[in-house]
């Protein structure tokens, strides 16, 4: 495993993202913080949108964010790890990789871009009255649970994508539909009891449900669930590497 090179493409990816720009870096803190207080104001203020079992103007806007920013890292993370074999290719045909870590430097941008954009948003939080309370401790473990999730789902999409190379545009489909069935906009609670059921089998609900717990309802996450999203994430990589090994040779000839 050949960390050095996950570090290398890890800095070129920000380098290329923000090439040719003049504030370069920076906009990796301005994006975040106008999408933050565009949802602040217009979700929490403007639209008067108030959360059920809260009293602050903010709180519908603070719910919104908290599931936005984490899943957010996971989608970016899954659908470009799902074509990192195919963008990389020119690295590949050059340099013996190892093909199962290039997916870990996609993992790794998303965790820096994550980690800048949440730090806005604990600051937005402070700046607005919204109490922190040791509960953030958990968000550590919470993402690492998503994001050990997000390279399974992606290792195992990108030695699909090299032989079904229109794969790429039904994952991206696949994940619209999928932040739908992922109580991010709406409240869990509300839905029917049969909508209720069919989100218990989205891992993400559990994961973007943990954030919820945290900033939203102060409480300690259902660590049971995110222990099975863990588990199952595991038994993904495990069987991803079942089927590299088997594929290897024909993923690196179609490459």
């Amino acid at each position: 495993m050949n960390f050095g090179l996950v570090i290398e493409l890890t800095k070129r990816d920000f380098i290329e993202r923000y090439s040719g720009s003049a504030l370069g870096f920076a906009w990796s803190f301005i994006y975040p913080l106008i999408n933050i207080l565009i949802y602040m104001i217009i979700f929490g203020n403007l639209m008067g949108a108030r959360l059920p079992g809260t009293a602050s103007i903010w709180g519908y806007g603070v719910y919104l964010i908290a599931g936005l920013i984490p899943w957010t890292a996971f989608a970016n993370t899954v659908t470009r790890s799902s074509t990192v074999f195919l963008d990389k290719k020119n690295i590949i045909s050059k340099i013996r990789v190892d093909l199962p870590t290039l997916p870990l430097f996609i993992v790794l941008s998303e965790t820096i871009t994550f980690c800048v954009t949440f730090i806005i948003f604990l600051g937005i939080l402070l700046i607005t009255g919204f109490s922190l309370s040791p509960l953030i401790l958990f968000i550590p473990v919470i993402y690492l649970i998503q994001q050990v999730l997000g390279y399974a789902l992606g290792f195992f999409l990108a030695m699909l994508v090299v032989f079904l190379r229109d794969l790429k545009e039904v994952v991206a489909i696949a994940f619209q539909i999928w932040f739908w069935f992922t109580p991010i906009v709406y409240v869990f609670d509300i839905l029917p009891p049969l909508a209720q059921q069919i989100l218990f089998w989205n891992p993400m609900a559990a994961v973007v449900s943990g954030y919820h717990d945290i900033f939203v309802y102060q409480r300690v996450p259902s660590f049971f669930y995110l222990s099975l999203v863990l588990a199952a994430s595991i038994v993904l990589i495990l069987l991803d590497y079942l089927i590299f090994r088997k594929l290897e040779k024909d993923i690196r000839d179609f490459i």
